[in-house]
């Protein structure tokens, strides 16, 4: 394995290093978890309180449907050169990749999910989890979401239009297939706390 540098939650790597190199790094599913795109390996931001909730809640309610669609946390997608994280994959029951005794591989996807979620945390980049939504597009993905807690919207990309930003009442696009009906205040108001 060639020399690989580690700076404040980035790796740069030396520009002969593919993706499978990337892959076999031992470290790179640690929480939090390792991306590669541009030729370089970015840590995650820890995820807060907010995240963690809206990444639970919106995997139960996605799973309790009666759909041929399962939601995964945190399942790396790996596609067209990038290995990306996003907080929530949804896939077809059909896609999960198995192993030869029947169980789900360790080592995630290859190809990206009809639906992928990103939940914005304070520290992170809007425009390198947009990016990596807009990859998922580019390489399959049906619809993308990106949640933004602190300002109670979401941004809803879709294949071969402009991104939609909904709040409040507005209803959220899911999957064709799926039987869902869920507004943007819905998802914020699993966020509020009872006293």
């Amino acid at each position: 394995m060639k020399n690989i540098g580690l700076t404040q939650g980035k790796i740069t790597v030396p520009e002969s290093t593919t993706l499978d190199e990337f892959l076999k790094l031992p470290y790179i599913d640690e929480s939090p978890a390792w991306e590669y795109l541009n030729k370089e390996a970015i840590q995650k931001p820890m995820a807060g309180g907010k995240h963690s909730l809206l990444q639970k809640r919106l995997v139960a309610v996605i799973d309790t449907l009666d759909s041929n669609y399962e939601a995964f946390p945190e399942l790396r997608c790996t596609c067209g050169n990038r290995s990306v994280v996003p907080d929530v994959v949804v896939i077809s029951t059909n896609q999960i990749p198995l192993d030869e005794s029947g169980d789900i591989i360790s080592s995630g996807i290859d190809f990206a999910p009809p639906w992928v979620i990103e939940i914005l945390s304070p520290a992170q980049s809007q425009t390198k989890v947009t990016g990596n939504i807009l990859h998922c597009l580019r390489n399959g993905s049906q619809l993308g979401w990106l949640i933004d807690p602190s300002e109670r919207c979401i941004l809803v990309y879709q294949p071969n239009s402009l991104p939609d930003l909904l709040a409040g009442q507005d209803i959220l696009p899911v999957l064709k297939d799926l039987n869902f009906i869920l507004s943007a205040d819905e998802v914020f108001g699993w966020l509020h706390r009872k006293n």
